[in-house]
């Protein structure tokens, strides 16, 4: 059976540009016969709110945005599908990675790295220092040098300091172990797919090269600025206390994308999108 997802971080209240990519998978879903899978990616344990795993479901049910498979509320999360439960895979994928020589441990801060390279580039500082894998608050990195990568993604983390598994890793891991088909993401995630399909080789799983991706254009607050979970103004949460209703949203998110048109459900958000039809 064909699947796909939805894949929020219960790291602020849901926005806008969630909204679009979560209609455009529910539409591609039903026109291709996928079922939808809700995966909640948690394992930013710092940033995690029991209020954004709330909202993810508030937002779900108030926009009647649908899903076949995944937790059906908070308890449901908490206790069957948090990414916690999967930790021994991820390990698993991480002992793999560093068995074949391709990790290294890295003691550099994202200050320390912003110092030297504005531009967020790592400059393999630690690559050929041999730190032991257990050197207190050190992650991991696996050597990219030759893959192609964008640069920012030049030896990219697969284990974060505080001990969890980093977003490149637990994305593979999860889209093979949940048999994913088709998955919608945004623009700005382009070269995380990239990256994801080289580490999927990397890890001899080449299954993953037969999910279709998808990327939307992004919502922007600004010329130069992407809607992003920090800006509360276009919080779905905020428009509901401002006593907008679903087919607000939608529009909303046509005008954004520079549309006249109006939407009254996520179906119709899509088709005036014109976004599926492009991918088709």
């Amino acid at each position: 059976m064909s699947r796909t997802r939805i894949a929020p971080t219960p790291s602020g209240y849901l926005h806008l540009g969630n909204v679009l990519s979560f209609a455009l998978t529910a539409a591609l879903a039903r026109r291709t016969g996928a079922s939808i899978l809700l995966r909640i990616d948690d394992l930013d344990r710092d940033r995690v709110d029991k209020r954004f795993v709330e909202d993810i479901f508030a937002t779900l049910n108030f926009l009647e945005i649908p899903w076949d498979e995944g937790p059906r509320d908070v308890a449901d999360y908490e206790q069957r599908w948090s990414q916690v439960h999967r930790m021994r895979m991820y390990q698993e994928a991480l002992e793999q990675l560093r068995a074949g020589g391709d990790l290294f441990a890295c003691a550099c801060s994202r200050s320390k790295i912003l110092r030297n390279n504005p531009d967020g580039v790592y400059p393999g500082t630690c690559n050929s220092l041999a730190f032991p894998f257990d050197t207190p608050d050190c992650s991991w990195r696996i050597r990219t040098m030759g893959a192609g990568l964008p640069s920012q993604l030049t030896d990219f983390v697969v284990l974060k300091k505080d001990g969890y598994p980093a977003y490149q890793l637990t994305s593979v891991v999860d889209d093979l172990y949940f048999g994913m088909d088709v998955v919608v993401r945004g623009d700005d995630l382009r070269p995380s797919t990239t990256a994801q399909q080289w580490l999927a080789e990397k890890m001899g799983r080449p299954a993953f090269r037969e999910i279709r991706f998808y990327h939307h254009p992004l919502l922007m607050a600004s010329a130069e600025q992407k809607l992003s979970k920090s800006a509360g103004a276009n919080s779905i949460q905020y428009f509901r206390r401002q006593g907008h209703k679903p087919a607000d949203m939608y529009t909303m998110i046509l005008r954004h994308l520079g549309s006249s048109a109006s939407a009254g459900n996520w179906e119709e958000l899509a088709v005036a999108s014109g976004l599926i039809d492009h991918w088709s």
